[in-house]
């Protein structure tokens, strides 16, 4: 049976693990109302259009906080 001679510190550890680790960058693609970059499967953050239909309603939203 394999028995380590001695103790591996956390450092050593840890470098071995981090060595494999990235970030991916996330996927931003455009949206077809207005051609702003938005994640995938998400309503636009600038239009409010979702799949080519109007989800959220951004004038209605600002008139009825005044």
């Amino acid at each position: 049976m394999a028995v380590p001679k001695q103790k591996v510190s956390k450092q050593r550890r840890n470098k071995r693990v981090a060595s494999n680790w990235k970030i991916a960058t996330p996927t931003l693609v455009e949206c077809s109302n207005c051609h702003e970059l938005k994640p995938s499967h998400q309503v636009c953050k600038n239009c409010g259009y979702y799949d080519g239909k109007q989800v959220i309603d951004f004038e209605k939203d600002k008139k009825e906080q005044e």
